[in-house]
Order: structure tokens, then C-alpha cells, then sequence
């Protein structure tokens, strides 16, 4: 009986690690490329096509399986009442991910029940559950693939899911190639259902992309490579490599150029890495891939300046799993261990994203949700145009059509980048004449301030400042701690 009940632990973990994120939705940190995703999925409810203006095609979200999960809780709680549904379905599926993951690397249930907790509020899987992004769906995916594929060799597991996850991501196909080369190492012959799999999952991206955009890859990585393309030397690229692999490797983010913890967890990241999979035993065959996996991801998108969070939560996870396997399996002395890591570590990360949390929370949920609300009761026709950046929050909530810098969910905007990009701003004004332009700066000083002095009049400002008061005492404190978003000046066509 005591077996069975033990046996239970992890299931219980998953229920507990669920219900004690949930705290987190009452931050309203949900990220901006969330309501991109967001606004594709309704605009195919009202539209019939996956776009993100009317009924012009157009890949504006990067993941077409999430659209598609997205407008089925859309049709099952409706517009207005979706999201918390989905945020929490999204923190289910990433912790059941958790769940198979322990399964694969431990034995012990007491173990796998802490290491479910533990690497649950860990800052990235907070942000994968309730941001709204599709990580959880992914996460489930890749860890459903090595415990069903790999762990017991179900063939269906083998063929479908990684259909599934390139359908959810095609830079997923890092994962894919990472367990591939493992698996025919480690065991010497390969495997012909995942071989076809990954085959029919690249052919069933690329054709979905194809015959219904008529592009190989989806817009989204097409704009940005557009948009933030620099020409660096080689001198110039290691120099950037420098600065910013501390801010992405690790779960911390500090001002600066050098990132200490950052260094000093990635040393012991390693170091308990090597410790574990010097030990002869089946599960580092596991341990490889995700190690591989999360370094091979994060150099290969670090060396090509991706520099947006979201690309890297899933690595961050993947290479802290071997601390926690290190310490909860110490011999000697492993509550001090455990209890080392909880105090100097963890319950540090997870004061670290509670504040943060609570503090962008407040600067996207309270403050730029704020101007998509006042254009929604200010303009009444939602067929105008807003030239802006980003395209998330405000979009979504005033409903209006969006042209926005980099191109995600406009393209004509591309090709003004491709002819001009240091003029392509007021280039798309002149030529689109958009009735609404929120912009970080002020458009009466500077460059082009004729034009649009003669064209546009400023119809509101829209200052972080303003928001940063709250009747709770703490809140406030926080918010002027970490101060979050950006100043807008909303412009409106006088002709």
C-alpha cells in the first residue's frame, strides 16, 4: 500500500506545482507576441483565413499548431473569457511534460516529485506557463516524444510527434536533429519510424506554408531577418556573442556586459553533467540529448542575434536538469545539499520572477493594454490602420487593422524596407496614409516634422509614469523598482 501511494507522489507534485503557478495569473504578465498569436487565431474565426488583417493570408504567428489550439478555446469560452483557460491549460501540459521528464532520468518517487516542483517554478517554466506563448504545448511534445518514442518505442509516437512539434515550431528541427544523431550513436542503427516522422513532419510544414501562404518559411522569420539584419565582421560577432550570452544562458538577466551567475551556473552546470553521466547508467542516453539540445540551441540562435527570452526558456530548463538530478541523488549529506540549493538558488529565482512578474505585468496589462482600450472606444471603425510596434497588445484590444515596423503581420512594409530601409517609416505613411501612428518618439521634432505637422495632429500621450500607483503599498514599491514598458505618442490624421 505505502508503494502505491508513493507511486502517486509525482501525479500529486504535477496537481500541486499546477495549482501553486496559478498564483502567477493574478500578475497579468502575458507577453506581447502572445496576442499576435492571439489575433491570428480570431481573425480565423471571423474571417476564415489565417491572417492577421481581414481576409489577407498571412503566417504573422510563428506557430501554426498554437493558432489552431488557440481558436478551439476561442469557440469553447469565447473571446472575452479564453485566455485564463488557456494559460492554465498551457501550465498543465508543461508540467506533465515535467512529469515524463523525471520518469526518464529518476528513479525514486520522492525524487521525481521534487524535481517536478523545483524545476516548475524555475523562472522559465513560469514564463512558459502563463505567458501565453506556445512552450508549454512544445515542451509536452518533445518530453512526450523521448518517453513514448524512445523510452517505450511506440511507433505512433515516433510518426506523429514530430509532425506535431515542427507543426508547432520549425526551429524545432534543432531538437529533432540533436535526439537523431544521439539515438543512432548511442544505439548504432537507425530508426526508421522516426526517420519517416521527422520526414513527414518537415514535408507537412513546408507544404501547410506553401500551398496556403505560398512561402517555404513562415513571414515571421522572414521580416526579422529583414528587419534586423546587420553586416558584422567576424571580430564583431564574437564581441556580440560576449555581451549578450550572459543575459540568455542563464535564468538571470543583469545591466552590463558580464553576468557572474550566469558564468558560475553554467561551470556548475557542466561540472554536475560530467559527474552523472560518468556513472554507468541507461538514463544518459536522455541526459545527452537535452544537454546537446540545450547547448546546440542556445549557440546556434545566440550566434545569430535572437536575441527575444522566449528562444531560450526550453535550453535554460534542459541544462539545469542536471543540478537537480546532482543533489537529490547525494548520498552524503543531500538535505543540506537540497536545502542549499532551495535557499541560495531557486527560492532567490522565484522572488526574482515574482517581482518581475508583477512589475511587467503591470506595464503590459495595465499600461499598453491601456492605449489599445482607449483607441477601441475612440474610433468606432475598425477598418483604419495604426502604424506601430509592436503589434500585440494594441492591436489586439482596438481591434483595429496593424502595420507594424518589422513586417510580422503586414508585408507590404517589407518591401519599403527592401527599397529604403533608412526612410521606410515615413515612406509607408506617405504612400498608406494610416489615420492613427503611435511612436516612441516625437514626430514634431526631428526628421520629416513638416509632414507630418501637416497631416497629423497628436491625439494622445501615453507615459509609463502615469502608471506606476498603486492602493497596495508593495505593488507600488515594486513598480518603481522595476518600472516596465515603453512612452508612446498616439498621432491621428487631420486630413
Amino acid at each position: 500500500m505505502a508503494e502505491i501511494k508513493n507511486s502517486r507522489l509525482p501525479v500529486y507534485a504535477v496537481i500541486f506545482t499546477v495549482l501553486f503557478k496559478l498564483l502567477f495569473l493574478l500578475t497579468h504578465y502575458i507577453q506581447e507576441d502572445a496576442f499576435i498569436t492571439w489575433r491570428v487565431a480570431q481573425n480565423l474565426l471571423d474571417y476564415g483565413v489565417i491572417g492577421f488583417n481581414g481576409n489577407v493570408k498571412i503566417s504573422a504567428s510563428t506557430t501554426h499548431l498554437y493558432v489552431f489550439v488557440s481558436c478551439l478555446f476561442n469557440l469553447i469560452f469565447g473571446k472575452d473569457n479564453f485566455i485564463e483557460p488557456l494559460l492554465i491549460f498551457n501550465s498543465i501540459l508543461f508540467t506533465i511534460g515535467s512529469l515524463l521528464l523525471s520518469h526518464l532520468l529518476l528513479k525514486n518517487p520522492w525524487h521525481k516529485a521534487i524535481f517536478i516542483f523545483l524545476t516548475g517554478i524555475l523562472p522559465p517554466a513560469i514564463k512558459i506557463s502563463i505567458l501565453g506563448m506556445e512552450y508549454g504545448i512544445l515542451f509536452f511534445l518533445e518530453m512526450a516524444l523521448l518517453y513514448y518514442g524512445f523510452r517505450k518505442d511506440k511507433k505512433w509516437a515516433l510518426l506523429v510527434l514530430p509532425v506535431l512539434i515542427l507543426f508547432t515550431r520549425i526551429d524545432t528541427a534543432i531538437f529533432l536533429g540533436i535526439v537523431f544523431l544521439v539515438d543512432t550513436f548511442w544505439n548504432k542503427k537507425l530508426r526508421w519510424a522516426y526517420i519517416s516522422g521527422g520526414i513527414l513532419g518537415v514535408l507537412t510544414a513546408v507544404a501547410f506554408n506553401w500551398f496556403y501562404f505560398g512561402e517555404i518559411v513562415n513571414n515571421t522569420i522572414v521580416a526579422k531577418k529583414l528587419a534586423y539584419d546587420h553586416h558584422f565582421t567576424l571580430a564583431q560577432d564574437i564581441e556580440y556573442f560576449r555581451l549578450n550570452y550572459g543575459n540568455f544562458w542563464g535564468m538571470l538577466k543583469l545591466p552590463g556586459d558580464f553576468n557572474p551567475f550566469t558564468v558560475v551556473l553554467l561551470v556548475f552546470e557542466l561540472l554536475c553533467f560530467i559527474y552523472l553521466i560518468r556513472q554507468r547508467e541507461k538514463r544518459n542516453y536522455f541526459l545527452w540529448m537535452i544537454f546537446l539540445f540545450g547547448w546546440v540551441k542556445q549557440l546556434v540562435f545566440l550566434s545569430q542575434k535572437s536575441l527575444f527570452d522566449w528562444y531560450y526558456w526550453v535550453p535554460q530548463i534542459l541544462l539545469f536538469v542536471p543540478v537537480l538530478i546532482f543533489v537529490l541523488e547525494q548520498k552524503v549529506k543531500r538535505n543540506i545539499w537540497l536545502s542549499a540549493l532551495i535557499v541560495f538558488y531557486i527560492l532567490p529565482m522565484l522572488a526574482f520572477q515574482t517581482v518581475h512578474s508583477i512589475a511587467t505585468g503591470n506595464g503590459e496589462w495595465n499600461y499598453r493594454r491601456t492605449i489599445g482600450l482607449f483607441l477601441n472606444r475612440y474610433e468606432k471603425d475598425k477598418n483604419q490602420w495604426i502604424l506601430l510596434e509592436p503589434a500585440g497588445y494594441v492591436p489586439y484590444f482596438s481591434g483595429l487593422k496593424a502595420i507594424d515596423e518589422v513586417g510580422l503581420v503586414d508585408k507590404q512594409i517589407q518591401e519599403e524596407i527592401k527599397k529604403d530601409k533608412a526612410n521606410y517609416w515615413i515612406n509607408t505613411v506617405k504612400k498608406r496614409k494610416p489615420k492613427y501612428l503611435l511612436s516612441y518618439a516625437d514626430l514634431f521634432e526631428g526628421k520629416n516634422t513638416d509632414y507630418y505637422k501637416a497631416h497629423y495632429r497628436l491625439l494622445k500621450e501615453f507615459r509609463v509614469k502615469d502608471h506606476l500607483k498603486s492602493d497596495n503599498k508593495i505593488l507600488e514599491k515594486i513598480y518603481i523598482l522595476k518600472p516596465s514598458g515603453t512612452d508612446y505618442n498616439l498621432y491621428i490624421r487631420t486630413d
